[in-house]
């Protein structure tokens, strides 16, 4: 992986990666300009969602002219009501100097699509997995907001493989040592089991590093 330097770019990100987000820059990899989360769940809101992404672009560009948006391009903005309009279409609006990593949502930025496939086989033997990132967990009261457990009832069970964390930071065993009550309560509202999957933060870094490299010549 090449080494790169983000001091002089902002990253406007969806608040479900600021778990990893953090612990990048903890680890010394992520030396970025400055950072700005929008709220986590807002893909149930599109309009909020467009609204508080490029309110943040905006602001991100005020500090520095270049700027890594960390959401997915496929399913984290899905407009019912102008289906061709696509998260790319908000990044090219902002103008130069404004750039998104290359995933299809936050799992896709930590495990790509056969890597989850390898996973799923592994562990739940190639059935219908829900997948999760740790912000999932953590922030499950605005990801899930407006959720009963009706609803719940209708989405997770068909997932006969469970939900899968992808776990690179170690958030699982920690929750599991700190507040074990909450997170089986959340399995049970839930309906099927949770299981952490370790991973390595590679693919996070590589991504963000693509995009690094990119505005190095803006």
């Amino acid at each position: 992986m090449d080494t790169v330097t983000f001091s002089d770019i902002a990253i406007v990100a969806c608040g479900t990666m600021s778990l990893e987000l953090n612990y990048l820059k903890k680890e010394g990899f992520l030396d970025a300009h400055s950072i700005f989360y929008t709220k986590p769940g807002l893909h149930q809101d599109i309009p909020e969602l467009e609204r508080r992404l490029v309110k943040s672009i905006r602001k991100a560009k005020e500090k520095t002219g270049k700027v890594i948006v960390v959401y997915g391009g496929k399913y984290c903005y899905v407009n019912v009501n102008e289906p061709t309009r696509v998260m790319q279409n908000i990044i090219e609006e902002e103008g130069p100097g404004v750039c998104r990593i290359q995933a299809t949502h936050c799992m896709d930025m930590l495990a790509d699509e056969a890597e989850r496939e390898k996973i799923g086989m592994e562990v739940a033997g190639g059935e219908k997995v829900w997948w999760m990132t740790p912000g999932w967990i953590e922030f499950r009261e605005d990801v899930f907001k407006g959720w009963d457990k009706g609803i719940a009832n209708e989405n997770f069970p068909r997932h006969t493989g469970g939900a899968v964390v992808l776990d690179g930071i170690g958030y699982v065993d920690q929750c599991m040592a700190e507040k074990p009550e909450e997170f089986l309560e959340y399995s049970d509202w839930m309906g099927i089991p949770i299981q952490p999957y370790p991973i390595t933060l590679d693919r996070f870094k590589s991504l963000l590093t693509d995009q690094a490299i990119q505005l190095q010549g803006f």
